[in-house]
């Protein structure tokens, strides 16, 4: 069984306080417990309504608004129109299913080579954008058939 996740008690005021610490904590600090996987939960302090998601945006959204955002508008406006779509669970689970796989070949890419199986490349994020721009293309033609051939496969079975 899991550890039971850090409480984070969010006040009408919007101050947060961390129970582990008996203390109140920033964005800043929430951000480095997300950076440092400690698995925390904030809740609402008069409801108990859990509010890690919101509060996960709210981090994100000051990180947008500094001088290297993300994501771009387009981005943006495309989850938008997401929501309340038909599509907008299968959205949701395509997009975390996508980055927990970029994660994977990230790491598998960083790992170094071990001596005698060829150069290791250190990939800088400039790397990183050529090398996503450059698959693109493929892996939306891969994505594309794999969704053409399930759906044909359940209106087979229907």
């Amino acid at each position: 069984m899991g550890k039971a996740p850090r409480i984070i008690r969010k006040y009408p005021n919007r101050r947060l306080y961390d129970i582990a610490n008996g203390g109140y904590i920033t964005l800043a600090v929430v951000k480095q417990l997300v950076l440092k996987d400690v698995v925390f939960q904030v809740v609402d302090a008069r409801s108990g309504a859990d509010l890690t998601r919101a509060t996960l945006l709210q981090i994100i959204l000051d990180e947008e608004s500094g001088a290297a955002p993300m994501f771009s508008s387009e981005m943006f406006a495309e989850i938008v129109r997401f929501h309340g779509a038909a599509q907008q669970s299968a959205a949701g689970v395509f997009l975390e299913e996508s980055v927990k796989t970029f994660l994977r070949i990230q790491s598998k890419l960083q790992d170094p080579v071990p001596p005698g199986h060829g150069n290791s490349t250190n990939l800088t994020p400039d790397l990183w954008c050529q090398l996503l721009r450059l698959q693109a293309p493929d892996v939306e033609a891969m994505l594309g058939n794999f969704l053409e051939r399930s759906a044909k496969r359940i209106a087979d079975e229907q």
